[in-house]
């Protein structure tokens, strides 16, 4: 067999498969087969003598010998120029080795350390409504009451003589709630903080998210606790968010952080267990 017999280009042009109608039509013969399943015998008939000449059509271009058209080459100034290759190897890294494959965060912190952020930085925003109370409404009960308006109905049309009064419901309703959303807070900034950019933590996680939370739960205020969106003082009530943010995530991101699973090998991750290379000798 000739080894140029099947070669395609030279310095006269480059020959490529002459283009065809033929695959268009046996598709649309086809087509009409399948919706002719459906409708009329005609249909099925016409498809099928479409799809038939079509075929025969495709067939004749193709064998014996495929059809081919010379498109010649452009001039030798407007071709583009050769492309250069580079000396410079790269190195391929191997599975597991030098981070490859590695997925962010690398290491995140314990929950433990979220729950005690959200404890302190709950504590922190605790004192300072307490002090808003105090110093703004001459009692430390009225911050607690509007809190607990959510969940004591008495609360929620109480007037302010009466919120500024110890009510054990709205005690209670409040330690409840306020630790509740404390501890989920807290819960939350053990996985937010590790994606955080390193050097900015404390701007992102204590300023940046109090403000975004506060944005987000401002429209639904009148919906959650109504007598607190009646009586809030925004300005205080930033305040404490962002006290929250910054005391919360500071005892986050001080914690120790632990490795996650992507570390281990298959083995560890598979809970495998392996002797000791001196009990097997024994």
């Amino acid at each position: 067999m000739n080894p140029h017999e099947h070669e395609h280009s030279s310095d006269a042009g480059v020959e490529l498969p002459t283009p065809t109608t033929w695959p268009l039509m046996c598709a649309f013969g086809i087509t009409l087969l399948a919706v002719g399943l459906v409708t009329t015998l005609i249909v099925t008939l016409i498809g099928f003598i479409i799809g038939l000449i079509a075929a025969v059509g495709w067939f004749r271009s193709v064998f014996p010998t495929p059809k081919h058209t010379l498109y010649p080459l452009a001039e030798a100034d407007r071709r583009p120029a050769p492309v250069r290759v580079s000396p410079r190897r790269i190195d391929h890294l191997q599975y597991g080795e030098s981070s490859h494959r590695t997925r962010i965060p690398v290491e995140v912190h314990r929950y433990s350390s979220g729950i005690l952020g959200g404890l302190a930085g709950g504590a922190a925003m605790a004192v300072l409504a307490v002090a808003y109370g105090l110093i703004v409404q001459h009692s430390i009960w009225y911050p607690i009451n509007l809190l607990a308006a959510s969940g004591v109905p008495s609360l929620a049309t109480a007037s302010l003589e009466t919120l500024r009064e110890f009510n054990a419901a709205g005690l209670t309703v409040a330690i409840l709630s306020h630790l509740a959303f404390s501890i989920l807070v807290g819960l939350l900034y053990t996985v937010l903080l590790p994606m955080l950019p390193a050097r900015l933590e404390w701007l992102f996680g204590g300023v940046m998210t109090p403000l975004i939370w506060t944005a987000l739960i401002y429209p639904t205020f009148n919906l959650i606790n109504p007598a607190l969106a009646a009586r809030v003082d925004w300005l205080w009530f930033l305040i404490c968010q962002v006290s929250f943010g910054v005391v919360g995530g500071y005892v986050v991101f001080k914690s120790q952080k632990v490795e996650t699973m992507q570390s281990w090998s298959l083995g560890q991750r598979m809970g495998l267990h392996a002797m000791p290379q001196k009990e097997k000798e024994e």
